[in-house]
Order: C-alpha cells, then structure tokens, then sequence
C-alpha cells in the first residue's frame, strides 16, 4: 500500500484517496507520510466524535499539512450543532457535511458503489462537493 500512495505522490495531478479503518494502526505504518490531508469521518456520537478526535491528533503530531473532520450521517440541524461545537471545543475544521441518506445502505445491500447505486443521492452530491473543494475546482472541470 505504501508503494501505490508513494507512486501517486509524485505528480501533483495524481490523487489517490484512501479509506482506512478508524485505527491508528495504518498512520504507525507510514499510509500518511505522502499525505497531504487526513480527513476523520465522525457521526453526530460521542464515541465516533472522540475517535475523529484522537485520529486528528495523530494526524497533526505526523505533520501532516491540514488534518480536518468530515461530518456523516447528520439527520438534522441538532447533529450537525453537536459536531460544529465538537470540532470548534478541540480546534478542529470542519471540512465538509454529509447528510444521512437512504440509499447508502441501499448502495450496500446491492453491493455496489453509491456513486453507481444513486448517482444524485444526497450523500453522493455532498461528497462530490467535498472533493471539488479539496481540489480547487479541478474535479468539477473534469466532469463538464
């Protein structure tokens, strides 16, 4: 793993985006030392905010350039209040908002990728969005 995300590292065009388990046994494996973001996932939960927590603390003590936490599975305005405050109590961005969708365990059930289960889904379209800022745009030109 550590030979594909050094390979992809060596053009700034390359993106490779990894979806690890929330463990800090990958980052002591070096998975990050190419990295330029660490994204936590972390859903409206104490544990999970606490976890999301932890991991972008590692993150920062590896120098990483910008670690931040995605918001998932958020159902109302009451979920995405707690993680906000969450996040500014430990200092952390919020980088981006994932709403709660159906067709997420839809997506699973079928055994396939959301993005090709439900193309428009909501969940899909806010992770679409993500990536076009966390590339500048870049990936929002591909697609026109």
């Amino acid at each position: 793993m550590r030979s594909v995300i050094g390979a992809a590292s060596e053009s700034a065009e390359d993106v490779c985006i990894l979806d690890t388990e929330a463990s800090p046994e990958h980052l002591s494996r070096g998975t990050a030392r190419h990295a330029d973001v660490m994204f936590a996932v972390v859903e409206p939960y104490f544990k999970s905010l606490e976890t999301g927590r932890r991991m972008a603390a590692l993150g920062r003590d590896l120098g990483l350039p910008r670690v931040a936490l995605v918001a998932n599975k958020i159902r109302d305005d009451h979920d995405l209040e707690a993680v906000r405050e969450f996040a500014e109590q430990h200092e952390l961005e919020l980088a981006g908002v994932v709403p709660f969708d159906e067709a997420m365990p839809g997506a699973e059930r079928a055994s396939a990728a959301p993005i090709d289960f439900a193309p428009e889904s909501n969940a899909v379209v806010a992770i679409g969005q993500l990536a076009d800022r966390l590339l500048g745009g870049r990936n929002a030109d591909e697609r026109a």
